[in-house]
């Protein structure tokens, strides 16, 4: 892709702001699928916390058997347990990171010459933009994974918080610290989608363009973007499952009266307790589910934003 271009599509290939609620709306219709593998990870990533392995009961041995425990325990619909707090982080995190990913690569801000992904300029642009969504969003995931941690006496693992709904958390955050409540834990979520945001969108930009260059379904886009979806999908749960466990323990941990965490004091000692404990594969406990749920989840919040995406040219763009 020449200058000139590029200079025509920063012109003429934005929407005047449309991809931010497009995207926010693709992963509103991706959560609802995705939302019962974000609980049983949640469950697993909790189990034999700061435990050694092999050292404690296994209540929940895989994703399948998580899955079918927790029906028959608390009920099928615990399995979208924290849904509306999920959806309304979905509409913060990808409604910005998205947004500000399709608008950069319409603009040419994240194209190199040639009009290729470029993989520095995605990686900051995309990583940044879910840095910071992601601490806008902090309230919201912090809600979403007490609920979700939350389950029958008999099979809970972690803290449990006992809210009885979304605005029962709030409510009890805010009495506990006030606005500190509400934003504890907030820099759990910045390495975790700082490298989810950068490996998801860079892989399915890279994807994007291989498969374009050996002309595969040129006719097709949907199907296109399915596939480079996939790959990027699955790049994301190896990176971000790390960070995506230590995530989890600081927001669920409890409290003591000063509002400071009773198991981890921040990000790195997290992590270090986490290692030491548990060991390396501490840091992968759920990662099937959380490859389960994240890899659908990448596919069908990119194929929605083509199919909107194609719906809005169709309809508002002049011919």
């Amino acid at each position: 892709m020449t200058e000139m271009t590029i200079a025509e599509k920063s012109a003429n290939g934005s929407y005047g702001g449309m991809e931010f609620a497009m995207g926010a709306l693709s992963a509103v219709g991706a959560g609802f699928f995705t939302n019962p593998m974000d609980v049983i990870k949640i469950r697993l990533q909790l189990q034999g916390e700061l435990e050694a392995r092999g050292s404690y009961a296994r209540i929940y041995k895989n994703t399948v058997h998580a899955a079918y425990i927790i029906a028959k325990n608390e009920g099928i619909l615990a399995l979208q347990a924290g849904l509306v707090p999920a959806l309304a982080f979905q509409v913060v995190l990808n409604g910005l990171r998205l947004g500000v990913y399709n608008t950069a690569k319409n603009t040419g801000l994240i194209l190199d010459e040639k009009g290729n992904t470029s993989i520095v300029k995605t990686i900051l642009v995309t990583g940044t933009t879910g840095a910071f969504a992601g601490i806008i969003g902090s309230p919201l995931y912090l809600v979403k994974t007490q609920l979700q941690a939350q389950a029958a006496e008999n099979i809970a693992v972690g803290y449990q918080h006992r809210h009885s709904g979304m605005c029962s958390a709030f409510a009890t955050l805010w009495r506990e610290n006030g606005i500190a409540g509400i934003f504890r834990g907030w820099y759990a979520g910045i390495p975790r989608l700082f490298v989810g945001a950068a490996t998801q969108l860079t892989t399915f930009g890279l994807a994007t363009d291989w498969l374009k260059s050996i002309n595969a379904f040129p006719d097709r886009p949907l199907l296109l973007t399915f596939l480079a979806a996939s790959i990027g999908g699955t790049c994301i749960a190896v990176t971000m499952q790390p960070f995506d466990v230590l995530a989890t323990r600081l927001y669920n941990q409890g409290v003591n009266e000063k509002g400071k965490g009773a198991l981890y004091d921040g990000l790195w000692d997290g992590l270090v307790k986490i290692f030491r404990t548990e060991g390396f594969f501490g840091l992968y406990k759920g990662v099937f589910p959380m490859w389960a749920r994240i890899a659908p989840h990448t596919v069908l919040c990119l194929v929605f934003y083509e199919k909107l995406d194609q719906l809005y040219k169709n309809v508002f763009v002049p011919k």
